[in-house]
Formats: C-alpha cells, structure tokens, sequence
C-alpha cells in the first residue's frame, strides 16, 4: 500500500469524526441513563459536571445552567438519578459524555416519566413559547380564582387581594384540586371563567403537596384549558420548588398562591412611596453627577500636565532614565552576591566531603564504645558489690547462724510445729532438736517452770 492510499487523519478530524457518528445515532440523541452520581461539581458559572457510574462502568455527564436551574432536588455524590440527554464527544479531551437534560432522582417512577413526555410534547407544540405569553393587566378591575373552597389557598389570595388592592373584584370559580376527577373540575372552571366576560386575569392554582397531589395540574386536558384561555392565566400551584405542566402554559408562573395574587394586585401605596423614591433619586442623581463632573473638570484644569506637557514629559523620562540605571546595578550586585554564595558552598563541600564525614563519624563510634564499656564494667562492679553486702545481711540474719553459736530448737515430733514454751511438753514427750548440723531425737525426763524473775519455783513433774 503507498502513501497516496492511506487515509491520514489528525487527531481533530478524527475526534469530529466520532462525534458525528454519535450524532448521527437517533438512539443516542435520546436516552435514558440510570446510575449513581459522583465527582459532583456545581461549577460558579451555574453549570453541574458529575459522572455516572454503576457496578462495571462510568460515563462523564453534564448539565448546563439553562438546563438544571429547574431542577426540584439538588443532585450530590452517592444519588442514583434517572437521566435523560444525547451522548456527543467533548472535542477537547476527545472524551464521550452524556449531555443531560433532564435528570429525576431513581424510585420516582411512571409519574415523573409522565410529566416528561406530556411536557415534551406540548413544548413541541409551541404551547410554552414566550411569544404566546401575555402581559397581566397592570390595574385589574376583576379577578378570577380557580381553586378549591376547602384549602388554606383561596384563604391566602383572597386576603392578600383585599388588602392590597380593595378595588378590584374577586369572582370565585370552585373546582377540585385533587384525584382522579380533579382535571375535568378544572376544565370546567377555566371555561366558566372564560365565559363569565368580565374577568381581566385568572389564577388557577391550589397549595403544596406530593407531586401525586400536585398531578390534576400535570394533565394534558387542563394544560390546553390553560392555553386556549382568552384571559391571562397565573399559575400557583403549591409551593416555590413545586413545578407542573400548568406553570409552563400560564403566562406567568408564581411560587405560591400568596405570590400570585402578589403578581396581579397592584399595591397603592407601595406605587405612590415608589414613584416619590424614584422622582428623589432622579433628583439627587443629577446633582450628583453634575457635581462630580465639574469637581473633574477643575482637577483637569488644575493639572500641569495639561498646561505645560511638554515639561512633564521629561520629567517622566528623567524617571524612566534613574530607574534603568538603578536596575542595572541591582542587577550586577544580585549577579556579585550569587557568585560568592557560590564560592562559599563550594569550600564548604571541600571540608564536608563524604571522606572526612566517614571518618569524624568512626572517630565518634569509637569513642562511645570505649564509654559504653566503661559505665558497663563499673555497673557490674556496683551490682556485685551490692550483692555480696545482701548476702552477708541474711546470713547473719539466719536462724540457722543463731544454731552455730549454741542454740537449738525444739519440735515436735512431725518436726513442724516449734515448742515456744515449757508448758507445751510434759515428761515422757518425745521431741527433736534443731542443731548446727542436724537433728537429735530425745525424750523428756523432767519439767521445770520458772518464775517471772528467771528462778525455778522447785516445781517439777
């Protein structure tokens, strides 16, 4: 094979090359990935970098701000996650990765995978696109509220209406929020409220809950209620981390039912106390800055610089000129002091060289051992003599010197117990005495007590 028929690639054109195959898979446009989340990085920039991995392998993934900002859970290392997104190559590090867009912890189950394909499918259709959302009417003389009559919701907007805004009218269209027959309620009401013809905006919405309480407002039927409504719909259902079909097609979504009769009540008061702030401010700003700008202008004026420039300029090189010259001799001097540093190490590693080292070192190791031996000798020397005194002690200390110099023992005659006192024999009693040397067996003849002052009282037995 010549070299005209080699295909050569750079790296580049065959990195691109693997990334448009991936591409061009429709599987893999469109997957669903399930896996245990690690080396989490939410990065300052809003973006979220992990990878996902099970017992065999792992796959780097990614998900972009645009994308995880409405995430209802925050994703952290050990999480097993249900991910879907498109499988494309980063062309930097020529590394595969799974381009998440949406992501749902795993155990959630049909429900959550419902919502995904109901939102799928109506975003296709254009019913979330901004251009088709409406701006609320900025003074509402009639407001509508969807909702049920039975929650603390129709409570909250209610009272928050009548506090802040008692011109406008409240109309009530009751509807269930929960279970199976909750959508068609819904339907129902959005409708009566469309043709009651008096309404200016409508909210439609109920508190929070589980995202099967939540589900009426997930239903398809309800989302195009929404979107084929004639009035301005807020959406509030539940609380600020809740999310539903319905907050999609409203033309305004709010966090809560409070927060939306918030959104579509002026307060007046709070329009006159700004529209006063706003026309100080304005006030105060342009003096400020009309000030600012003429103190600017006389520093300006009062610089010699824009007088006389000319004499500026070479005071600025005469500057330029001293600091070159000292740069030079700092220069040579830090050049100067390396060299004799140098010189200095070099003599000192003449005088430590290994050689001498070794030897300073034998030197040293002879000089112990001739100490060592030393203490050693004279601790032996002490611990004999010490013995020599402790033995000397218990010999003179030893009954059996007190048997040398003419004393005895008596026992009885298991040679045991020792006779203490006269009254403890009587005559024909055989006993044995301890002498120097050994025993001798006798036999008692005669007893003769004494009294206390050591004179025999003449008794005997």
């Amino acid at each position: 094979m010549t070299e005209e028929q080699v295909a050569v690639l750079t790296v580049s054109e065959l990195t691109v090359y693997v990334r448009e195959l991936l591409e061009g898979d429709p599987l893999l446009q469109d997957v669903w990935v399930v896996g245990e989340i690690s080396n989490f990085v939410h990065h300052s920039s809003g973006h979220m970098y992990f990878s996902l991995k099970d017992a065999q392998s792992r796959i780097r993934a990614v998900m972009f701000a645009g994308r995880n900002r409405r995430l209802a859970f925050r994703p952290e290392d050990g999480m097993k996650v249900i991910a879907r997104g498109r499988v494309s190559v980063f062309d930097r590090d020529g590394n595969y990765q799974l381009y998440v867009e949406h992501m749902q912890p795993e155990g959630v189950g049909s429900l959550y995978m419902a919502f995904l394909q109901t939102k799928e499918r109506l975003e296709k259709e254009g019913l979330f696109d901004a251009a088709r959302k409406r701006p609320l009417p900025p003074y509402p003389r009639a407001i509508g509220v969807i909702t049920s009559l039975e929650g603390a919701a129709v409570r909250d907007i209610v009272t928050t209406l009548r506090r802040r805004y008692p011109l406008g009218r409240v109309v009530i269209f009751p509807a269930l929020v929960q279970g199976p027959e909750a959508p068609a309620s819904l339907v129902e009401a959005l409708r009566a409220a469309n043709a009651y013809g008096e309404l200016d905006v409508i909210i439609i919405g109920r508190g929070g809950g589980s995202l099967e309480e939540l589900w009426a407002f997930n239903e398809e039927a309800v989302a195009r209620a929404i979107a084929e409504s004639a009035v301005p719909v807020v959406s509030a259902v539940g609380h600020e981390t809740d999310v539903t079909i319905a907050d999609f097609v409203a033309d305004l979504r709010a966090a809560t039912p409070t927060a939306a009769a918030e959104l579509v009540a002026p307060h007046a008061v709070e329009l006159r106390r700004r529209l006063d702030e706003a026309r100080r401010a304005m006030v105060d700003g342009i003096l400020r800055r009309l000030r600012e700008r003429r103190d600017r202008l006389d520093s300006l004026l009062s610089r010699p610089v824009l007088r006389r420039p000319g004499q500026w300029i070479e005071g600025r090189r005469q500057v330029v000129d001293t600091l070159h010259s000292r740069l030079q001799q700092a220069l040579w001097k830090d050049v100067y002091r390396r060299r004799r540093g140098l010189a200095r190490l070099e003599e000192t590693l003449g005088r430590s060289g290994p050689r001498e080292q070794i030897q300073r070192a034998m030197r040293r190791v002879e000089g112990l051992e001739q100490r060592l031996r030393f203490h050693m000798a004279n601790r032996v020397q002490k611990a004999v003599h010490r013995f020599e005194r402790q033995v000397d002690k218990l010999q003179a200390l030893s009954p059996l010197a007190a048997l040398k110099r003419g004393w005895s023992l008596a026992y009885r005659p298991d040679r045991r117990q020792v006779v203490r006192h006269v009254s403890q024999v009587a005559p024909g009693d055989a006993i044995h005495l301890r002498l120097a040397g050994g025993w001798a067996d006798c036999q008692v003849w005669g007893v003769e007590e004494e009294s206390d002052d050591g004179q025999g009282d003449g008794r005997r037995a």
